[in-house]
């Protein structure tokens, strides 16, 4: 169990490196009694998500337009290097001792980067969990294996396709906590919704994590989620069965449908967006944003130029950050989603939200 105080924003943390449970104190006073209120945010980044990918290997072959996701980081049509290992290390270096996990990503699957194998010894090295998602096409036994030695979990993106029940197999069979990563959009909603009453998704997985389709990339308009859809409302109302909570799990985008539709679930059970809070994302080339759907670069920060603890710390972070403080003040349900998605609102899934950032 690793744990520390947060001088700076006078809250206490743990995480355990063996089960990923991650906890959070509430701020304390200068006497170090409970003031009940939520850390807005951390000195250091907590999550890193790690872009070690610049192209995907699989080109233009469709496997992910195919199944309804649409990469946002349009993996087939951008084409970079992926991250040198000298770069992964450096920044390992910067979170040693802070940061707790490595989500591995970027533009298609870490598992293969031509030094995987080096990426998760440095990793664990600096005493920081990785972790990663993969489509599963190249899975191999040895890759399971290398996974089941280093990382804490895996998550395998649902693609319907053979390839997807082997890697889930592979990562099992190996000992890895596998996950599924589902993106929820227009097209798969009646899917989701049918697979979790059924209960049809693969045996022997931790959770079925759902992502909200976003408009980012090669992602369009059409698959957006619409909170006047009745079909969003019956699929978030499911979680308020405990059934359905033990098997699935959300992404940060997801916390206002949520809040509004799912009010049996503890809202210290789940997490707004950590985008420049408790999270930041690592391009391929080194630049540090608060979030990877950040495609444009708007608030990225060149690490060429800068420390991560300076890009944490800086202006364009916190920029990104004054959207929590200034958005729908008025509502009640501010202080557990502090106004959603700063990047694209058309992802919040709120009835009573007011556009943009209120002043």
């Amino acid at each position: 169990m690793r744990a520390y105080f947060d001088p700076s924003f006078r809250f206490g943390v743990s995480f355990d490196p063996d089960d990923g449970t991650y906890f959070r104190t509430n701020v304390v006073d200068e006497a170090g009694r409970d003031t009940g209120r939520d850390a807005f945010m951390a000195s250091f980044p907590h999550l890193v998500d790690v872009g070690i990918m610049g192209h995907c290997n699989h080109g233009i072959s469709g496997r992910c337009a195919e199944s309804g996701i649409d990469c946002y980081q349009s993996g087939a049509l951008r084409s970079q290097p992926h991250m040198s290992v000298a770069d992964f290390a450096r920044i390992a270096d910067e979170c040693s001792g802070r940061a707790f996990q490595f989500a591995l990503g970027g533009r298609g699957d870490p598992d293969e980067h031509e030094s995987f194998r080096d990426i998760l010894a440095i990793a664990r090295s600096r005493d920081i969990v990785p972790n990663y998602t993969t489509s599963g096409w190249g899975m191999t036994a040895e890759r399971a294996t290398l996974t089941a030695h280093y990382c804490g979990a895996a998550a395998v993106s649902w693609q319907r396709a053979p390839h997807t029940l082997r890697a889930i197999r592979l990562l099992l069979d190996a000992g890895v906590t596998t996950n599924i990563h589902y993106v929820l959009s227009t097209w798969t909603i009646d899917e989701a919704y049918r697979r979790l009453r059924e209960g049809s998704f693969p045996a022997g997985i931790n959770r079925i994590i759902f992502l909200l389709y976003k408009p980012i990339g090669q992602g369009d308009g059409p698959g957006v989620l619409d909170a006047e859809d009745p079909r969003v409302r019956a699929f978030f109302s499911l979680f308020n069965s405990e059934e359905y909570c033990e098997v699935a799990g959300f992404d940060s985008c997801a916390v206002p449908g949520l809040l509004q539709w799912a009010p049996a679930v503890d809202p210290a059970s789940i997490e707004t967006c950590e985008g420049a809070r408790f999270s930041a994302y690592i391009t391929p080339d080194m630049h540090m944003t608060p979030c990877s759907f950040d495609q444009e670069g708007k608030w990225a920060v060149d690490l060429a130029h800068y420390s991560l603890e300076e890009a944490w710390l800086g202006a364009r972070f916190g920029a990104f950050r004054s959207h929590f403080r200034r958005a729908c003040r008025g509502c009640a349900l501010h202080s557990d989603c502090l106004g959603g998605c700063p990047v694209t609102r058309d992802v919040v899934l709120c009835e009573s939200i007011q556009g943009g950032v209120n002043p």
